[in-house]
């Protein structure tokens, strides 16, 4: 078996994960969200993001998550702002314009939105005097960190939700991969500063030591009437709630969400190091993905070796790799990637 850093959900879950489902496997719970492990989760989180009126569905996916927020916040004649790199944008099938809501890409600055570029076409937008055939944004969707590896400060959120604020547009942060933003040491702010700088939000299990899940979060009990019933219109609530619950209860138990993503950071930094004194070019990334660049014969032969994900060409020779790391990633697959390396 090649050493794999193609994802970071290519493991089974985290072994404090496992135990805790293991200890609560023989014992009967209540369903649908209501089991007393979600309940437990949840105020968990709260406590964390110290917001006791915060509202929070478990959900199984990323996309699922994405696209069901999004359609239970929008009236049916609005969409999403977004930048082109955006998850929802290039790698969801047209998730959220499946369920009628436009994705309205801006320009993309090493995966982040720029406030400024996005206030200059709400201005231009809403100077248009034929808006009324128009799709109306009623949204901003940013992912913390980006699909790039790269982090927010929190000056650039709070501008962002200074102009959504202006405009009268939600902020919705996807944190399919939260705790790695967190643990970032470009990170300025804390989950809680997060929990008061938007509109909702996801903790990303699935990336994050979990089998499976999402937390959704409205920080200020502001879920959408009927949000349940929305959630079960979009195919995503759990009959076993459980499954969430129990892995949510272990994440926020002892620090461990935020433990098992600093571990896979200091493993993306090591790895950064090996890929520099190998003298390949690496983008600026401070979290678990890492993108680096290599000739197609240097990618073809680390391929024998190494799985890892091809992310796009740079013409005709050289290619954009990504190597992801996560709670599982361990000091011999390091040194198993370095070994490649040293045959080129």
């Amino acid at each position: 078996m090649k050493t794999s850093f193609e994802s970071d959900y290519n493991n089974g879950a985290h072994p404090e994960v496992i135990c805790h489902l293991l200890e609560t496997n023989g014992k009967q719970s209540q369903s649908y969200g209501f089991d007393e492990w979600s309940e437990q989760a949840r105020n968990k989180i709260r406590t964390a993001i110290k917001c006791p009126e915060a509202d929070i569905f478990f959900l199984v996916g990323g996309t699922q998550a994405n696209a069901t927020v999004i359609d239970g916040m929008l009236q049916t004649y609005e969409g999403v702002l977004a930048v082109q790199t955006g998850h929802i944008n290039v790698h969801e099938s047209g998730a959220v314009e499946a369920s009628g809501h436009k994705v309205i890409t801006l320009p993309s600055h090493a995966g982040k939105m720029d406030a400024s570029e996005l206030e200059a076409w709400l201005e231009a937008f809403h100077a248009d005097p034929t808006l009324e055939h128009m799709v109306i944004p009623g949204m901003v969707y940013i992912t913390f960190p980006t699909e790039l590896g790269t982090v927010y400060t929190a000056k650039e959120i709070d501008e962002i939700l200074s102009v959504c604020r202006r405009y009268e547009l939600k902020l919705f942060i996807d944190g399919a991969r939260l705790g790695y933003g967190l643990a970032s040491a470009e990170c300025d702010f804390d989950l809680a500063w997060l929990a008061q700088h938007c509109d909702v939000f996801y903790i990303g299990g699935t990336k994050v030591g979990a089998l499976c899940g999402e937390a959704v979060v409205f920080p200020r009990g502001n879920a959408p009437r009927h949000f349940m019933n929305i959630v079960k219109r979009h195919g995503a609530l759990l009959a076993k709630s459980r499954l969430a619950g129990v892995q949510f209860d272990a994440l926020f138990t002892d620090n461990l969400y935020l433990r098992i993503a600093k571990h896979a950071i200091d493993m993306a930094m090591k790895m950064r190091t090996i890929f520099a004194e190998a003298g390949i070019p690496l983008r600026d990334s401070s979290t678990n993905q890492q993108f680096v660049e290599l000739t197609n014969t240097q990618m073809e032969h680390i391929m024998h070796d190494v799985l890892f994900e091809t992310w796009e060409p740079l013409g005709a020779d050289r290619t954009l790799c990504r190597f992801v790391t996560s709670w599982a990633t361990t000091d011999r697959d390091l040194r198993d990637l370095k070994e490649a390396l040293e045959t080129l």
